[in-house]
C-alpha cells in the first residue's frame, strides 16, 4: 500500500516524532510504501521515505494549519494514496495517532468562557471534532487510557474506533548487560564522585514538564544534601526563565542545562533519580524509559504513564491535587535513602522483564494496517 504520514514538525527528540519515525519503518519494513507531509523537517532527511516540505506560511499557527491541511489534501487528490495517516488533529484522515489530550476538555475546565470566542479555539476545536465525531470514521490509536473516556464524553466517538496501544520504549532504554561499566564512565565524565547526587529531567516544554516544581524542590532540600545534588535538564526549550529561577533560589550551580541529544540511555544510567513533576502529560515515555534503565523516579499523577511507577514499585508519584511541600519531602526522602534506591532499580528492572512496554510501533502498523486479529 501507499501510506501517507502527517504531522506539523518532525525534530529528532520529540516524543510524539519518535513514535512516528518507529512506525514509519514499521510500515516500510512490511513491504509499504512511506510519503510524508510535514512543514518543517530537522535532521537528517530518511532516504527510504519521500518527505514533502509542504510550503506553506501564515502570520498564526491555526491559519498555517489551515492552509497546511488544504494543500496537503489537493496533493492527495492528485497523488492518492491508500490509507492517511495524522500524528496531529486534522480532516480527512483515516488513522490517528493520539499524541495530544482532548483540547475540548481543557478548553472547559482551565479556560475561561470568552476563550471559546476566540480564532485559536475555534480552530483547534473544528480539527478535533473532525477526527472524534461520530459522522467520521478515523480510527484512532490512543495512547493514554485516561484521556479516551474524555473524547467520548464530548464527541460521543464510538468506543469500537479506539485502539489502545501498549507502551512503546526503545530497545536502547533498557539497562544493557555493561551498564555498571557505562555509568562509572559517565560519571566519571562528568566528575561526579559516589557521594554526589545526579537528578535528571528529560524532555522539551519546561514550563509543561514541570521544571520550575524541580527547581525549588532541589532549593528546598537540606543543605548537606544540596551541596552534593545536581540536575541536568535535556530538552529543546527556551531556558533563561529557569535558569534566572535557579539562580534567585541560590542554586544556579547546582543547575545544568543541556540541549536535546542522542546519548539520552548514557544519562538515564549514570544518573541517580529521574524528576518529572510535570503538570500535565498525555503518557510520559520518559517515565518508562527510567523504569527499563533501572533509574528511580519521582513524578506526578497526572501523568499518564505514572501508574507504571506505582504497578513496578520503583519510584514515587505525588498525588493530586500537587502540593509543592509534597514534592520537597519526596525528594528529600529518595535522596537520603540509598538503600530504597537500590530497590527500586531493581523492582524497575524485574518489572521490564515482563511487562509489555515495547510493542507500539507493531500494534500501531497492524491497525494502519488492517492487520488486526
Amino acid at each position: 500500500m501507499q501510506l501517507a504520514f502527517v504531522l506539523y514538525k518532525y525534530f529528532p527528540y520529540g516524543g510524539l516524532q519518535r513514535d512516528f519515525m518507529r512506525i514509519a519503518q514499521i510500515c516500510q519494513q512490511r513491504g509499504h510504501v512511506v510519503r510524508v507531509y510535514t512543514l518543517r523537517w530537522e535532521g537528517s532527511l530518511p532516504q527510504q521515505f519521500e518527505v514533502v516540505l509542504v510550503p506553506v506560511k501564515a502570520l498564526s499557527n491555526h491559519r498555517r494549519n489551515e492552509k497546511f491541511t488544504a494543500w496537503v489534501q489537493a496533493d492527495l487528490e492528485r497523488r492518492p494514496v491508500d490509507r492517511v495517516v495524522g500524528f496531529n488533529k486534522m480532516p480527512g484522515l483515516d488513522v490517528y495517532y493520539a499524541a495530544d489530550p482532548c483540547y475540548e476538555h481543557k478548553a472547559q475546565t482551565l479556560r475561561n468562557a470568552l476563550y471559546r470566542y476566540g480564532g485559536r479555539y475555534k480552530h483547534f476545536a473544528k480539527y478535533e471534532q473532525a477526527v472524534f465525531s461520530p459522522a467520521t470514521r478515523t480510527e484512532i490509536l490512543m495512547i493514554s487510557e485516561v484521556q479516551q473516556p474524555l473524547f467520548m464524553k464530548h464527541y460521543r466517538t464510538p468506543a469500537e474506533r479506539f485502539h489502545l496501544l501498549p507502551p512503546g520504549i526503545a530497545a536502547d532504554r533498557r539497562a544493557p548487560a555493561d551498564a555498571d561499566a557505562i555509568r562509572a564512565e559517565f560519571r566519571r565524565e562528568f566528575g561526579l564522585s559516589n557521594e554526589d547526587l545526579l537528578l535528571v529531567q528529560i524532555g522539551s516544554g519546561f514550563k509543561t514538564k514541570g521544571l520550575d516544581r524541580s527547581i525549588k524542590a532541589i532549593a528546598a532540600l537540606p543543605a548537606s544534601i544540596r551541596s552534593r545534588t545536581q540536575l541536568m535538564v535535556i530538552g529543546q526549550d527556551d531556558a533563561a526563565a529557569f535558569q534566572s529561577q535557579a539562580k534567585a533560589l541560590g542554586i544556579g550551580d547546582r543547575v545544568c542545562f543541556l540541549k536535546g541529544r542522542d546519548d539520552v540511555p548514557r544519562f538515564l544510567l549514570g544518573a541517580d533519580l529521574l524528576i518529572h513533576p510535570a503538570y500535565s502529560e498525555n503518557t510520559g515515555t520518559v517515565l518508562l524509559e527510567a523504569l527499563v534503565a533501572g533509574l528511580p523516579v519521582l513524578t506526578t499523577e497526572v501523568c499518564g504513564y505514572a501508574h507504571y511507577i506505582e504497578d513496578a514499585d520503583c519510584g514515587l508519584v505525588a498525588p493530586s491535587p500537587f502540593e509543592q511541600n509534597a514534592l520537597n519531602d519526596m525528594l528529600k526522602r529518595m535522596l537520603e535513602d540509598g538503600k530504597a534506591r537500590a530497590r527500586w532499580k531493581a523492582q524497575g528492572l524485574a518489572f521490564a522483564d515482563q511487562a509489555d512496554l515495547y510493542s507500539l510501533p507493531e500494534k500501531a502498523a497492524d491497525v494502519i494496517l488492517g492487520e488486526t486479529s
